[in-house]
């Protein structure tokens, strides 16, 4: 985790710059980065909150994008269903990208005993943590200097480069590859719809193609 702590560090300012920024007193700005605690809906709902969008919009934005976790879930169920409800849920709340990339990296197969659990568990808690402080102490730095992060820094750039690190790591099938471009074209073909609704549009779009590329290929499976 350390070394991805800066991009991480640099997401975290920028979202609490731009919170701010958009309008969000300082009392909802702290809320939203602890209770929200997903950078990429948090930049999505933020400029629709500024607009004055309606509130369906804003949550289904929110959803849309943060669909991926339903398949971070799904795959980390097997890692998980020992656990209480109450464990599962503050694990699904710490969970982020990086950290379950780096954990599923690790650990590709859910351990068989009692000790191989802990070991990863020891792992994964280890990186929620770092992850979520990390996180949260830039995210609420962010806040505190709102007004006086010069522009010039580039930090919407820098939070894009991490959101581009994150993006490469999980491009590790042809079909993941396709979909990321597919899902770039729409949302600049979409990129007049009102309210960012071309990220809705693309992660639409790339959900399409994949379900329809599993279909094919399941059906040419049973065929053969």
């Amino acid at each position: 985790m350390s070394l991805v702590s800066p991009g991480l560090a640099a997401w975290g300012l920028m979202t609490g710059v731009a919170m701010v920024n958009s309008g969000m007193s300082v009392v909802e700005s702290i809320a939203m980065t602890l209770l929200v605690f997903a950078g990429s809906s948090q930049l999505a709902a933020i400029p629709l909150l500024a607009a004055g969008a309606p509130a369906l919009v804003i949550l289904a934005t929110a959803f849309c994008v943060n669909l991926r976790f339903v398949v971070f879930s799904a795959h980390m169920r097997p890692y998980l269903m020992h656990l209480n409800l109450w464990q599962r849920l503050c694990t699904g709340y710490l969970t982020a990208d990086l950290s379950y990339v780096l954990f599923t990296r690790r650990y590709p197969h859910p351990a068989a005993d009692g000790q191989g659990r802990s070991e990863q568990l020891a792992y994964l808690y280890g990186g929620l943590a770092f992850n979520w402080i990390s996180w949260q102490s830039a995210s609420l730095l962010g806040i505190a200097l709102a007004h006086s992060v010069p522009v010039k820094w580039g930090l919407g750039f820098a939070g894009i480069l991490a959101l581009l690190g994150v993006a490469s790591s999980l491009a590790s099938s042809r079909l993941r590859m396709v979909s990321a471009g597919v899902a770039g074209a729409a949302a600049v073909a979409a990129f007049a719809l009102p309210f960012h609704l071309n990220i809705v549009v693309a992660i639409a779009a790339a959900v399409a193609l994949c379900l329809m590329a599993e279909t094919t290929v399941r059906a040419a499976r049973g065929e053969a």
